[in-house]
């Protein structure tokens, strides 16, 4: 070979080699550009479970090998709890919350997940679906973009089409291995997912500040509740404000009883609808009244030395499962069961926090939590033409029972006392029921022989030996002697309190 043939060879390789690269970095370009507008744009995927209609997407890629995610709460950008593999993270908007309407739903049918197993895996079923979507798109704007490049350079059609395929396939493959390398793990992330709290977390509790108005030092018995400690349906306290008739406060509430029969001074601030959050530790909206948080109320008693609680059935929605019960073949279906199991998980959070003020409170009172009694009996019959039959009253009993483990096992814990009431021999049905019946004011709560039992109950339980072991030292009585309830100091201290 002479001299000219090998130096035009030479000069054609390296013409070759440089168009070869010129498309590389072509390629290399066009994919990047081409994914990061993919990511842009790409259409989030809607996804719905347990009453939660959310939009699935990702945040813009970062250089970080993991991170955390984000969530657009109704316009407000919070980092997730999780954190993700990968610099492609999911971007979540939350656009709806129904969970009664979904309830409802899948209680009309059968054979569904849980609600928690439905949305985590609707959720990485919508994160799939969303990078499915973004592959294709950047294929689509890396074909637009070699196109327009490749006809500015007047490409014949054949070079153009090769270019083209060539570009597509490379982004569709850097693209998917980006994707399974980077962001595989994403959808198990999203699979331990069941609530927004395992999203966001939950905001740390805030101190329950004393309420305004003038301090109540000769109250040494507060009552924090709902409907059950307040003695609802039972006649009302004398006297009553307007808060006593919206929180239906009967002189019949065991708070009474107590005051009556030991000659203490008892605060009764429980109120019908309570729950942890809306009523003992924040703000209740009964009708057009504003009910004061209880346990601020409770703080102006300066020389308490008992906190007797009864919580947690508004906060299970217990009026909803046994309404939902009652109407429905059977009690124990997929959806009730799992409703009412996250419910429970909920008042469990819930709990916890009340629990660490109440361990928190100034001169450190005694507390005593009281479980719920059952009031169902073994007899039926009585509730045939209301839909509940014996078994039915077996499973409310049993998820009764989920309910006071959680109250027994937080009181266990803060080493707080816990009362037991029972109402064995006078439950529904039977021939002198201390429970009301279907037609009474309120149904399925105390009558007055009812609310006694309770006082009964958390009478032995403050005089009984406590979690360490020792007698509960029992509250000072006041200094007036009482024969009925409420006292007269009480109805003052009922009155400055509103």
């Amino acid at each position: 070979m002479s001299g000219s043939q090998h130096s035009g060879t030479r000069r054609v390789w390296i013409r070759r080699g440089r168009t070869t690269a010129l498309v590389v970095l072509l390629l290399v370009a066009v994919g990047a550009v081409s994914i990061w507008l993919a990511v842009r744009i790409t259409p989030t995927q809607s996804v719905a479970a347990a009453g939660q209609d959310i939009q699935v997407g990702a945040v813009q890629p970062t250089l970080s090998l993991s991170g955390h995610g984000e969530l657009d709460l109704f316009g407000e950008a919070i980092p997730t709890r999780p954190r993700f593999p990968g610099p492609i993270r999911p971007r979540l908007r939350l656009a709806h919350i129904s969970i009664d309407s979904q309830v409802n739903e899948i209680a009309r049918s059968s054979g569904h997940d849980t609600l928690e197993v439905a949305l985590s895996r609707q959720l990485a079923a919508g994160w799939t679906r969303y990078c499915a979507w973004e592959i294709l798109i950047a294929a689509g704007c890396a074909a637009v973009i070699l196109v327009a490049v490749t006809g500015l350079g007047r490409t014949r059609p054949r070079g153009m089409l090769a270019l083209v395929a060539a570009g597509v396939v490379t982004v569709v493959a850097v693209n998917a291995v980006g994707v399974y390398l980077l962001a595989s793990g994403t959808p198990d992330a999203l699979k331990h997912v069941h609530t927004l709290d395992d999203l966001v977390g939950r905001t740390p509790t805030q101190p329950v500040r004393a309420a305004r108005g003038p301090a109540l030092p000769d109250v040494n018995v507060v009552v924090l509740g709902d409907s059950t400690a307040a003695g609802l349906g039972n006649p009302l306290v004398a006297h009553p404000t307007a808060l006593d008739r919206v929180c239906g406060r009967s002189s019949d509430a065991y708070a009474a009883d107590l005051a009556s029969v030991n000659h203490w001074n008892v605060l009764n601030l429980a109120c019908q609808g309570a729950t942890v959050r809306d009523g003992v530790l924040g703000v209740q909206i009964r009708g057009d009244q504003v009910v004061p948080p209880q346990l601020a109320v409770a703080l102006r008693a300066t020389k308490v030395s008992t906190v007797v609680v009864s919580i947690g059935a508004n906060d299970m929605n217990w009026a909803v499962l046994t309404g939902l019960c009652a109407a429905s073949p059977v009690c124990d279906d997929k959806a009730s069961t799992a409703y009412f199991t996250k419910q429970l998980d909920a008042f469990n959070e819930n709990y916890l926090d009340l629990l660490h003020q109440l361990a928190t409170l100034p001169h450190h009172p005694a507390v005593l939590i009281n479980d719920y009694y059952d009031p169902f009996g073994p007899d039926t019959r009585c509730l045939a033409k209301e839909g509940i039959t014996a078994t039915k009253a077996a499973v409310l009993g049993s998820r009764l029972d989920d309910l006071n483990s959680v109250l027994d096992e937080g009181a266990r814990t803060f080493h707080f006392r816990t009362a037991e009431p029972s109402f064995d021999g006078h439950r529904l049905c039977s021939d002198q029921p201390y429970v009301q019946n279907t037609a009474g004011q309120a149904p399925l709560h105390p009558t007055a022989a009812g609310e006694l039992a309770i006082a009964l109950a958390d009478e032995q339980a403050l005089t009984a030996p406590g979690p360490q072991d020792r007698p509960a030292a029992s509250p000072s009585p006041s200094t007036s002697t009482r024969s009925t309830a409420p006292a007269p100091s009480a109805s003052s201290a009922r009155s400055a309190v509103r």
